[in-house]
């Protein structure tokens, strides 16, 4: 049952994490409209390979800040910053035009989605902040072999919020803009939350 709440909670994270639309989920959307569904999976199988290994470097720092206190001291102010500043982007976002403009694949459908996954910088940097919440907050066990299982769930996640964008790609290419706005308004008021209920948790010690 600890497995499977681990596993559970990793699968909510990552397709929480990766909702927006960004490049690796347009990306998909596009081949899967303007070339076939099985290059689209192909790609996402690409970005999904980078994503475990991202979250398991992700978990495994976590478990050395949950050993150390007082780094987790310093990142809870940093982590404050972090989330105000993810919820003044997400509120730009939000008020900006989106536009499904996107490069055509000349190579490997594989190949593009592992490049194109290590090109995201933010994905190892969330899975170790919301890991070590989750950790800090009883939820979750990091101890082998969990965090094996906490990298499985994240992968899983990912991949089926993938898998949605690939299987409705004609009506959310339709949708993306009124998706796209309400998405980063909901991310935006998401991370004032937690900025909020961060710096109440830090007033309180």
């Amino acid at each position: 049952m600890e497995f499977l709440n681990t596993f559970l909670l990793a699968v909510l994270v990552a397709f929480i994490g990766f909702m927006p639309p960004g490049m690796i989920n347009m990306t998909s959307l596009k081949m899967s409209i303007e070339n076939h569904r099985r290059e689209a999976l192909l790609f996402v199988a690409g970005a999904v390979t980078v994503i475990l290994v991202q979250s398991f470097i992700a978990v495994t720092f976590a478990k050395y800040l949950g050993r150390n206190p007082q780094i987790i001291e310093y990142l809870t102010y940093a982590a404050i910053v972090v989330f105000l500043g993810l919820a003044y982007l997400f509120y730009r976002q939000a008020r900006q035009q989106v536009k499904l403009d996107l490069k055509d694949q000349k190579r490997s459908s594989y190949l593009a989605g592992l490049t194109m996954s290590s090109m995201n910088m933010l994905a190892i940097p969330f899975f170790l902040g919301y890991s070590t919440f989750l950790e800090a907050k009883g939820w979750i066990n990091l101890d082998p072999p969990h965090n094996y299982i906490f990298s499985l769930g994240a992968v899983a996640g990912a991949f089926l919020l993938f898998f949605i964008y690939i299987l409705f790609a004609e009506y959310i290419q339709r949708r993306v803009q009124f998706i796209a706005k309400n998405i980063n308004y909901i991310l935006s008021l998401l991370f004032l939350t937690l900025a909020l209920i961060t710096i109440y948790n830090a007033l309180l010690k």
